[in-house]
């Protein structure tokens, strides 16, 4: 059975106990930016419910223009007031080489995107990089209450950036 066949096969049995649909503003108003890393639990780790907070995810959860729409929309028209924003240690983008990336990409492929992925060496400072962006982002009504932390993959504990 490939991934997706289980996807779908799990679907069928979730379901069969369905709630039914649920308000489409978040309930906590709140946005979480995180990283799309598959170790991250962000309703175990943060005691959320379905319903609860707008989970935005990326590689990285670097806030590219990307993230500030999404976070803009889920602030101006979805009722989101606070965003946390949550790296974390031993990343997949600690060190990675965008550059490389991209000219790989372009080799394979004869088509050079667009886009960069910048990579960071002190996820500290890219949680402090990301946490100024946010609260100097002007399509963002509601930047007093932004925050950033950095997730121990090894402990599960978050620790505030400043």
């Amino acid at each position: 059975m490939s991934a997706t066949d289980h996807l779908v096969f799990e679907n069928r049995r979730y379901a069969e106990t369905f709630p039914g649909p649920r308000p489409l503003k978040p309930k906590l108003r709140l946005a979480v930016v995180s990283c799309m890393d598959s170790r991250l639990d962000l309703f175990g780790a943060f005691g959320l419910a379905i319903g609860d907070a707008h989970l935005l995810r990326n590689a990285g959860g670097l806030l590219t223009d990307d993230m500030l729409r999404s976070l803009a929309i889920s602030q101006r028209n979805l009722g989101t007031r606070e965003i946390a924003i949550v790296h974390h240690t031993n990343c997949g983008m600690d060190r990675f080489d965008d550059e490389a990336f991209r000219s790989g990409l372009a080799d394979e492929t004869g088509e050079r995107p667009e886009w960069d992925v910048p990579g960071f060496t002190d996820v500290q400072e890219q949680a402090r990089r990301s946490l100024a962006r946010a609260r100097t982002c002007a399509w963002l009504p509601h930047r007093d209450s932004v925050r950033a932390f950095v997730f121990d993959v090894e402990t599960g504990l978050l620790a505030e950036a400043s």
